[in-house]
C-alpha cells in the first residue's frame, strides 16, 4: 500500500491511499470522511457535493460526500455533530489510523482503521466508537457511503421458502414516513430490492432492512460497488432491526450498514467492520434474474 500526501479539491492536508489499481482519498482537514474511491484514473465511486469541497470549520454540518461514520439511532441534534475540524492521522503497519477528537456534544470519540488489498480491489475498514462520558451510552456504529448519482442500490432479502416449510416470518422491513412504495424507482423482487437514484426525482425514499448474508452493493456505469459485513444474529439493530439502510434523493444514494445496539461503559469502544470491493463490467440490474445472472457471480469473488 503506497501513502502519499496531497492537496484534495482545497483540503491541503489529503492522504491518498492506492495498491496501483485502486484508491482511495482521506481528508485530515476534516473527517474523518474517505472522500474518493475508485479505480486508478478512474471516476469517484462516492458522491462530492461541490459547493462543499475544501470547507473547513463552522458550526453547521455538511454532508461533504464520501464515507463516514455516524452512531445509530439516529437523532437530532446528537448525530449531526459537524466533523469540521482536523482529524489526526497515524501511519500502522499495513493500515492508516483516522482519529476524530472526543465530541464535546456527546463525548463519543470517532475512529477508522484503512487497509487495502496488497493486489485485490479490496478496502477493509474498521470503525470504532469510543465513550468518553462519565456514564454508559447505549448506540450502533453507523457507516454511511454517498454514492455517486445515477445508480440503483441492491439489496438482498433472505433465502424465500415455501409457505409449508417456514411459516413463521423470517426478516424484517423498516419503513419512514416519507417511504413510498409507489414511487417507480423502487423494484420489489422477490429474492432483492433494488432501488435506482434518479436526479429527476429529489423526494427522499428509505428503507431499513436485516440481511443475514451481510452485503449490499451498489451498480453504476458498469462498476458495481459491494460492502460486506457481519450480521450477528440475535442481536438487536437500530431501527425495527435494521443491519442494513439505504437512503436516496435527487442529489445521491446512501449505502448504509448498521452495528448491533450496544450499552458502552466509559472508556469502553464498539467495533464495526465493512469490507469494499470493486468490480469492473458488471451491467446495472433491473430484476431479481439480472441480479442471478450477473452479481452473484461477482459476488463469489468477495
Amino acid at each position: 500500500m503506497q501513502i502519499s500526501k496531497l492537496n484534495y479539491k482545497g483540503w491541503p492536508n489529503s492522504v491518498r491511499l492506492t495498491n496501483g489499481r485502486i484508491d482511495l482519498v482521506v481528508t485530515t482537514d476534516v473527517g474523518p470522511r474517505v472522500i474518493r474511491f475508485g479505480f486508478v484514473n478512474g471516476d469517484n465511486e462516492f458522491k462530492e457535493f461541490v459547493e462543499q469541497l475544501g470547507k473547513t470549520g463552522g458550526e453547521d454540518w455538511r454532508i461533504y460526500g464520501g464515507h463516514r461514520l455516524w452512531h445509530a439511532p439516529e437523532n437530532m441534534p446528537r448525530t449531526y455533530f459537524p466533523d469540521n475540524t482536523p482529524v489526526g492521522l497515524e501511519e500502522r503497519q499495513g493500515f492508516v489510523r483516522i482519529s476524530q477528537p472526543e465530541e464535546p456534544t456527546t463525548r463519543i470519540q470517532k475512529e477508522m482503521d484503512i487497509s487495502l488489498a496488497p493486489e485485490a480491489c479490496a478496502v477493509h475498514v474498521t470503525h470504532r466508537l469510543r465513550n468518553c462520558n462519565p456514564w454508559s451510552v447505549e448506540l450502533a456504529p453507523w457507516a454511511l457511503t454517498v454514492m455517486a448519482p445515477g445508480g440503483t442500490v441492491i439489496l438482498p432479502l433472505p433465502r424465500r421458502q415455501r409457505y409449508e416449510e417456514n411459516i413463521l416470518p423470517t426478516n424484517t422491513l423498516a419503513f419512514w414516513a416519507y417511504t413510498d412504495m409507489t414511487d417507480p424507482r423502487w423494484t420489489w423482487g422477490k429474492q432483492y430490492l433494488l432501488l435506482r437514484q434518479d436526479p429527476s426525482r429529489s423526494s427522499p425514499q428509505k428503507v431499513g432492512l436485516m440481511v443475514p448474508d451481510g452485503w449490499i452493493a451498489y451498480a453504476r456505469n458498469g462498476h458495481l460497488f459491494v460492502k460486506r459485513t457481519a450480521y450477528i444474529a440475535g442481536a438487536t439493530y437500530p431501527d425495527y432491526g435494521s443491519s442494513v439502510e439505504t437512503f436516496t434523493n435527487g442529489d445521491m444514494l446512501e449505502v448504509e450498514t448498521l452495528g448491533p445496539l450496544k450499552v458502552i461503559q466509559p472508556g469502553e469502544m464498539v467495533e464495526h467492520r465493512e469490507d469494499w470491493y470493486l468490480f469492473d463490467d458488471v451491467p446495472v440490474p433491473s430484476n431479481d434474474a439480472a441480479v442471478i445472472a450477473r452479481v452473484l457471480p461477482v459476488l463469489a469473488n468477495t
